[in-house]
């Protein structure tokens, strides 16, 4: 491997703009996100399904009663 090429690697703190921080390794020297593990609806389990079109039902009223295997 050649020396001196390569960027510096080493812990960095993110900072969420919910104001959770966490520590992760990166190249960069600040990192600033909008959106975290801590504040984002799918892992805090507030995420809701919204089917505005009626999507899944015509495609279980279309292939509903398909039979798979014998």
């Amino acid at each position: 491997m050649k020396t001196d090429i390569h960027p510096e690697y080493s812990d960095v703190e993110v900072a969420c703009a919910c104001g959770h921080t966490f520590t992760t390794r990166s190249t960069a020297k600040k990192i600033h996100v909008e959106i975290c593990s801590h504040c984002h609806p799918f892992y805090t389990g507030q995420q809701k399904m919204v089917d505005t079109a009626g999507r899944v039902e015509r495609f279980r009223k279309k292939y509903g009663n398909v039979k798979y295997g014998n």
